[in-house]
């Protein structure tokens, strides 16, 4: 871990008062420590995690995850009701799904408009909307 991405991790885990343990500042490293968004699934981590040399158990992975989501540094994007991805930009916006590959990625959300929403039922409001665009290469 390069000294500006365990900084960046340490600051990513700072915004939500999480304490630096050594896994997650591993995973956050792998996360967040070049900068970039990512798109990641719990096994994709612990193989990333891993080939670092680090030892983490994909249990672990899962559980971190969902501490990194519950403090609001990550979102949970369900692209079907047995495959999850972790996402860690927090904002709204759409995203493409492979379905050759499985990979997923943000889509253009300056080109994406709803028009309405569905009234909710009374007692009820809206907490989010996520879009998945399931996209197949044309034979």
């Amino acid at each position: 871990m390069t000294p500006a991405a365990l900084e960046r991790s340490q600051s990513w885990l700072g915004q939500a008062d999480l304490r630096p343990t050594r896994q997650r500042l591993a995973l956050a490293s792998l996360l967040v420590g070049d900068g970039q968004n990512r798109h990641v699934t719990a096994e994709g981590l612990h193989d990333a995690v891993l080939g670092t040399g680090d030892r983490v158990s994909l249990a672990t992975v899962y559980n971190t995850l969902r501490a990194f989501c519950e403090a609001g540094l990550m979102q949970e994007v369900t692209v079907d009701g047995s495959r999850s991805y972790f996402d860690t930009r927090v904002d709204d916006h759409p995203h493409f799904y492979m379905e050759e590959d499985g990979s997923l990625m943000d889509a253009p959300s300056a080109e994406f408009h709803i028009q309405a929403l569905p009234d909710v039922p009374d007692g009820y409001e809206i907490a989010k909307v996520d879009v998945v665009i399931r996209l197949r290469k044309i034979a």
